[in-house]
């Protein structure tokens, strides 16, 4: 995780860090200097905001060097999109009346797949006409402006090669809030069926997504954490449009998590520090250059 005391990071995460210590974990920092992975990191940048793939890579190198120790990757990988799908098969079965739209947020792929695979099932059957969204942050794209190509699922290349929509293993988002979604890839599956047209997806800047966080505590009581807010904000959006055109629309979109270890970031949406980081093109084709041959 990242450093919680120095400039690296905008330090949502001090709480998490707690709880885990609390039941006996050590945490380090990431990019650390206890492994080969991180320390080459921040002897290229010692002010490195870290991502999900350098972390990756960090997991792998210690679970790799040690007999006794497993790895269990929470996203991306196809086999974990597929046990999520427990959530989107419980809706399936509960709803009186069935969607015209679905939106997810998008990180790795594991909350919209899990939601939106039985029903794609169905639709693809005949049995249901609905449109799939995914929604992503403007400060990690893979989806709209990633390419779709070989990569590494991890920033030092230790895993194998997957088909996916990448910015490129190497790139490091910026430090936006919602960490479950500063991924440089997408699912090799979620990839695939994007690449057939199977759903759409779109883009939302983060003080967007916390105001539309704000708006469902105030209304539903619960406030969300910062990843499926971007899910709410294209959901509070798309059903103003309805509103504007007369349309009636049934949406359907999933809550993914709460926004207790994540108040630190509502503070700064509150007190009007929050910046959007709208990506230039270049750091996406610089990060592009390193894409395996």
């Amino acid at each position: 995780m990242p450093d919680l005391d120095g400039p690296r990071l905008l330090r949502p995460e001090a709480y998490r860090r707690s709880l885990m210590q609390v039941y006996g974990a050590t945490v380090y920092p990431s990019p650390s200097t206890v492994t080969g992975a991180g320390s080459k990191v921040l002897a290229d940048d010692p002010g490195s905001p870290g991502s999900l793939g350098i972390a990756i890579s960090e997991a792998v190198e210690v679970a790799g060097a040690n007999p006794d120790a497993r790895y269990a990757l929470g996203s991306v990988l196809n086999h974990v999109l597929m046990h999520q799908t427990v959530i989107g098969e419980e809706a399936l079965a509960q709803l009186a009346e069935m969607p015209d739209l679905i939106i997810g947020c998008t990180g790795g792929g594991s909350n919209f797949a899990g939601l939106t695979f039985p029903f794609l099932r169905e639709k693809l059957a005949g049995n249901l006409d609905v449109t799939l969204r995914a929604v992503e942050p403007e400060a990690c794209p893979s989806f709209t402006r990633g390419v779709y190509a070989y990569d590494f699922g991890d920033a030092a290349g230790f895993t194998p090669l997957l088909k996916m929509h990448t910015l490129g293993h190497g790139f490091v988002p910026d430090p936006i809030h919602a960490g479950g979604l500063r991924y440089h890839g997408m699912s090799p599956l979620l990839s695939h069926m994007y690449e057939l047209g199977l759903f759409e997806a779109v883009t939302k800047s983060q003080t967007e997504c916390f105001e539309a966080g704000v708006r469902f505590a105030r209304t539903e009581g619960i406030v969300p954490a910062p990843e499926p807010t971007h899910a709410l904000a294209e959901t509070i959006a798309e059903a103003l449009r309805c509103r504007e055109s007369g349309e009636e629309k049934v949406i359907l979109t999933a809550l993914c998590g709460h926004g207790h270890f994540d108040l630190a970031a509502y503070d700064r949406y509150l007190s009007g520090r929050m910046e959007d980081y709208p990506l230039p093109q270049e750091r996406i084709d610089e990060a592009l250059h390193g894409l395996p041959s």
